[in-house]
């Protein structure tokens, strides 16, 4: 029987990246949902070092509070400390369920496959970020129960504006947003010569990647704060995409969408645009199931695609994408992923 829905807060040093963002988010869903913080108060300090001793401390202090029956949500990876934790937690006899927000074995190849899916073993139940994860996980060897989130939550004061198709106007906009980096995304150099019948709507580090410059159908806005974005942001549709080609998601980054929910994609929804996604990625399911953008095979497509999409058919991708975008608001996806654990771990 389950006693109390437990979890590990910790430093914050800022909460501008992706990862940090949707963590403090799941927290807020744990806190509506009663959870206890067997840890340190959640805290913001810049500092490595005043970071690395108050995440030591909650650590301590989870060993210190957690009861038999509790269920401890951790949120991986939890750097240094995962395989710790869980040890402890089942000597006081209380369980783990772990909600996967990166993989080293994948993108940073950092660890290798056997010696994750052996440190994933230590929970009892895993919340992958999607379906497709799910099954590379059992397929890897992961024996337990396991679940799937499907997009991350995005919880914001700010209200994205009701968006209208524009198409008859202008040219239909697809906006990219993100750090802009050699590593990651430079397709956006051939994407620019790419684009002749729709806008390329650039959100990032305008210097991030040279040899961007802006056009007719290129703008470049430099970088803007999220809630600014969600409100102003400019267009019709968000691209996921990684790598250095039009045809392809390549590299570490772009063939982890082959496996991964970018948080990005989350990002784009909760400002009321659908997205466009590669074909191949794992996102491209969720994209289908819940009928909230476009999938592609190669950017190359988008001339044409983009040109055949009616101002009725946008308007009813922007509908469902409104009624997603509540939904993370509310963090109704954590919140469901975290139910159909509890109620697995139950029966176990």
């Amino acid at each position: 029987m389950v006693n109390r829905l437990c979890y590990l807060s910790h430093n914050y040093r800022e909460l501008n990246s992706s990862g940090n963002k949707a963590k403090h988010d799941n927290e807020t869903t744990l806190c509506e949902m009663g959870a206890v913080n067997l840890g340190m108060p959640t805290s913001y300090h810049h500092s490595k070092i005043v970071a690395f001793f108050l995440n030591l401390a909650g650590v301590c202090r989870l060993a210190l509070h957690v009861r038999k029956g509790d269920v401890v949500v951790l949120q991986y990876p939890v750097k240094k400390y995962f395989s710790t934790i869980c040890r402890m937690v089942h000597l006081r006899g209380a369980k783990v369920m772990a909600l996967i927000h990166d993989l080293g074995s994948m993108r940073r190849k950092k660890l290798s496959v056997t010696t994750e899916i052996n440190r994933l073993m230590g929970a009892d139940y895993v919340i992958a970020t999607n379906s497709t994860m799910q099954a590379w996980l059992k397929e890897k060897g992961y024996r337990k129960g396991m679940g799937a989130l499907q997009l991350h939550d995005y919880r914001s004061a700010t209200i994205a504006p009701l968006r209208s198709a524009n198409h008859a106007e202008t040219l239909p906009r697809v906006v990219y947003a993100g750090a802009l980096a050699p590593r990651k995304n430079m397709f956006l150099l051939q994407m620019q010569e790419a684009a002749t019948h729709f806008q390329l709507e650039i959100y990032g580090n305008r210097n991030g990647i040279h040899g961007l410059s802006e056009s007719e159908n290129v703008h470049i806005h430099g970088f803007m704060a999220a809630d600014d974005f969600i409100k102003n942001v400019q267009g019709e549709y968000g691209l996921v995409w990684d790598g250095d080609s039009l045809d392809e998601c390549t590299g570490n980054f772009g063939e982890y969408l082959r496996w991964n929910t970018p948080h990005k994609a989350s990002f784009y929804l909760r400002a009321g645009l659908p997205i466009i996604v590669w074909r191949e990625s794992a996102l491209a399911l969720v994209v289908q199931q819940y009928g909230i953008g476009l999938c592609v095979d190669s950017i190359r497509q988008l001339n044409t695609t983009l040109a055949a999409i009616s101002p009725e058919k946008w308007n009813e991708m922007q509908q469902r994408v409104r009624s997603i975008e509540q939904r993370m608001q509310q963090g109704d996806f954590f919140r469901t992923a975290l139910q159909t654990g509890l109620q697995q771990l139950e029966h176990q």
